[in-house]
C-alpha cells in the first residue's frame, strides 16, 4: 500500500509513504503498480505547477526491506521495478529518499534512484543479492558506485556489506543526517527555489550518466542469474530460514 500526502509550501511537496510495516515495507507487484501510477501523476502535476519536490519514505520503523520474496521471483516483477527506478530518475523534480531503519536490496535501489538521500544515523543500506542468487540492474550498480564510491559499492555488491546511515553520510551516499522530520523541512526549503532551474540541472546531471539500460554482457549475466538453480535455492533457503548452498549454476 502507498499513501500520498501533498504538503509543504502551497502543497508543492508530495510525500509518498510505503505502507506495509508488517513486511518492513517490502516491495510486491501491487506496491510497484501503485508507485508507477503515483509517479506518473506526479510528473503530470509538475507540468501544471502542482508539485516541486517528491519525498519517498516508509511507514513505521523502516524505509524498505527490499523485494517481498513471496511471489516476486519473476521477470514481470523485475521489469516493474526497473520501470519505477527509471521513472524516479527521470521525473522533472528533485526527489528525496527519507530513510530510517532498513533500506536493503530494492530499498537501496529506490534510495539511489532518488536525487538526494536523508537518513537517520541508524538506518541500514545494503544489497544482499548474493545471499539470494539474484542480480540488480546495471544502472543501480553505476549509480551506487557514483554516489557511494567504488569501495563501499563493491563491498555492498560483492560481499553483501551493510552500512549505517552515519557511515553512508561519511562516504557521501547520504547528504543529510538526522530525524526523518528534517527531510520534510529540507523538501520545504527546496520547494521555494526556481523549479525550471532545478529541472534543467537535474536533466544535465542525468545526461552525465549512462542511460538506465544494460549492456549485452551484463544482460546475459543478469538473465543467467535470475533463471539459475542458485536463485531458486537462495529464495527457498530464505523462506525455509536455512543457509543457502550455491553451486554456481
Amino acid at each position: 500500500m502507498l499513501h500520498v500526502d501533498d504538503r509543504g509550501p502551497g502543497g508543492t511537496v508530495r510525500l509518498l509513504i510505503l505502507d506495509r510495516p508488517e513486511r518492513r515495507n517490502a516491495l510486491d507487484h501491487a506496491t510497484l503498480d501503485e508507485l508507477d501510477a503515483v509517479l506518473r501523476d506526479t510528473v503530470a502535476g509538475v507540468e501544471r505547477g502542482a508539485h516541486r519536490v517528491l519525498v519517498l519514505t516508509g511507514a513505521g520503523d523502516h524505509f524498505c526491506a527490499g523485494a517481498d520474496l513471496t511471489g516476486v521471483e519473476d521477470e514481470a516483477f523485475v521489469d516493474k521495478l526497473h520501470h519505477v527506478l527509471a521513472t524516479l530518475r527521470a521525473a522533472p523534480l528533485p526527489t528525496i529518499a527519507a530513510v530510517a531503519g532498513a533500506a536493503l536490496g530494492g530499498g537501496t535501489q529506490l534510495a539511489v534512484a532518488c536525487d538526494l538521500r536523508h537518513a537517520t544515523p541508524t538506518a541500514r543500506f545494503g544489497i544482499p543479492a548474493a545471499k539470494l542468487g539474484l542480480m540488480v540492474d546495471q544502472w543501480t550498480v553505476e549509480r551506487l558506485a557514483g554516489f557511494a564510491g567504488q569501495g563501499p559499492a563493491r563491498a555492498m555488491l560483492l560481499a553483501t556489506a551493510t552500512y549505517s546511515g552515519e557511515e553512508a553520510f561519511g562516504f557521501g551516499l547520504v547528504q543529510r543526517l538526522g530525524p526523518i522530520e528534517d527531510a520534510l523541512a529540507w523538501a520545504d526549503a527546496i520547494a521555494v527555489l526556481a523549479p525550471l532551474t532545478i529541472a534543467g540541472h537535474k536533466l544535465g546531471l542525468n545526461e552525465a550518466e549512462s542511460l538506465p539500460e544494460m549492456s549485452p554482457a551484463y544482460r546475459a549475466a543478469f538473465d543467467q542469474a535470475w533463471s539459475s538453480a542458485d536463485m531458486r535455492e537462495g529464495v527457498a533457503a530464505f523462506h525455509e530460514r536455512r543457509p543457502a548452498y550455491f553451486r554456481g549454476a
